[in-house]
């Protein structure tokens, strides 16, 4: 009597990590997608917990800043805050321009 064994298929991590991202950036259950896609949602789960330790592991802390590291951060908050005053600024301008340009042809 011979059984036949069903044939194990095997995934890339490229392909593991692309339906992973499936469930965590569309916020759609394992289960719809792993039906879509035709993998076990035990699978799929797994994929979608590596995924997402592997994720918190490119935003972790590598420990404190470094002297060159505080200075590029005070760099860029002070020039983002300049740029933030600008764009308010030029915001209200292009306000009182549309006021005065709606005036001048009122008078018309």
């Amino acid at each position: 009597m011979s059984e036949s064994k069903k044939q194990r298929r095997t995934f890339t991590p490229e392909y593991r990590r692309e339906a992973a991202t499936l469930v965590i950036d569309t916020g759609r259950s394992i289960a719809a997608v792993a039906k879509e896609i035709g993998v076990g949602e035990q699978s799929l789960g797994t994929w979608v917990k590596a995924e997402k330790q592997r994720r918190q592991g490119e935003g972790a802390s590598t420990g404190p800043l470094g002297e060159d590291e505080r200075a590029e951060l005070a760099r860029l908050q002070r020039e983002n805050f300049e740029l933030k005053q600008d764009n308010e600024f030029l915001g209200k301008a292009a306000l009182d321009s549309n006021r005065e340009c709606n005036t001048l042809i009122g008078r018309r």
